[in-house]
């Protein structure tokens, strides 16, 4: 390639600091999705009132319980993940050239940061937190979780998407066995959510026996948020087999992408999820494995999400165009 060709290509590139940035983004909103597991696991989200955005209708807080201080810090850093994903899309449009797919998902993890923050604002508003065991609040968290998965989606997608030499504008990607992979997506998303259902019921009602949970799962009088907690185990079987197939395809396709390590970590990490989970049945869901887990499970979806954006958003061929 003529010199004077890669000098005009690499300044279309995104800036090496700009796709640090994204890929701190996402750490960060990991971060705080941990945080917010603590204030779920220790009952603290009715720690501000049904204040918000203020906490106990003010700004600073005296001398505040420990659980008002859990649930403050995550208001905090919820929004500094705002800024920052502002931040991101800002950046993004302007180290970016036109009809980068990067700004396209980095305009979409703002809309689901405020949709995040709507959510969240009514789970306290209407008193879906703490110990509450209202029919609704199931209906409210999975609709937030689903809305968390979809945020870490497209965060990751503008990080992988701004890290790509190739096959990174509109144009220049074709579509391979959408159908397949989105399927796999929205089956991994249903495990997300029924963990989250599986972990309130856990949450809610706490068994002091591993014999006891077992007993609760299938007794005629528990609520129907701890009798289908089986169901979260169950579909993480038929999740993983999805997953499975999707590994073996990346397995087979080599042409733009050497996808062999990122599937050695998908691997893994699927292994420790697996066995979090299982230990946190064994162990009746102690905190610190709830959040490992989750630490885990978020991980190895953001993996994913990178897995399937190499094998659907295909360059459309290997030459210079693909670096435009």
């Amino acid at each position: 390639m003529p010199a004077a060709a890669v000098s005009v290509d690499s300044k279309r590139l995104p800036s090496p600091a700009l796709r640090r940035f994204a890929w701190g983004v996402l750490a960060y909103f990991i971060a705080v999705i941990l945080w917010g597991t603590l204030v779920r696991a220790t009952g603290s989200g009715a720690g501000c009132g049904a204040h918000w955005p203020l906490c106990n209708g003010t700004v600073l807080q005296h001398s505040p319980r420990v659980d008002t201080m859990i649930e403050f810090t995550h208001r905090i850093t919820s929004g500094i993940s705002l800024l920052s994903v502002i931040g991101l899309l800002v950046w993004s449009l302007r180290g970016t050239v036109r009809g980068h797919l990067a700004r396209t998902f980095a305009v979409a993890s703002v809309v689901f940061t405020l949709l995040e923050a709507v959510l969240g604002a009514l789970l306290v508003k209407l008193g879906y937190t703490a110990q509450s065991q209202s029919p609704m609040r199931p209906a409210f968290l999975a609709l937030h979780l689903a809305n968390t998965l979809l945020l870490l989606a497209a965060l990751t997608l503008t990080a992988h998407l701004l890290s790509r030499t190739k096959g990174y504008l509109r144009g220049s990607v074709r579509l391979v066995a959408p159908f397949g992979a989105l399927v796999a997506v929205l089956v991994i998303m249903v495990v997300g959510i029924t963990g989250s259902l599986a972990a309130l019921g856990d949450t809610l009602f706490p068994a002091s026996t591993l014999g006891l949970a077992i007993a609760q799962d299938f007794s005629a009088t528990s609520g129907w948020l701890v009798r289908w907690r089986w169901l979260h185990p169950t579909v993480a079987l038929f999740g993983g087999t999805f997953l499975i197939w999707l590994l073996l395809r990346a397995a087979r396709n080599r042409t733009h992408w050497d996808n062999r390590k990122l599937l050695a970590w998908v691997v893994g990490l699927l292994a420790v999820v697996y066995g979090l989970g299982l230990m946190d049945v064994l162990l009746l869901a102690p905190l610190w494995i709830q959040v490992v887990h989750l630490l885990a499970a978020d991980t190895l979806w953001a993996s994913i999400v990178v897995l399937t954006a190499r094998l659907t958003l295909v360059p459309e061929t290997q030459g210079t165009g693909n670096r435009d």
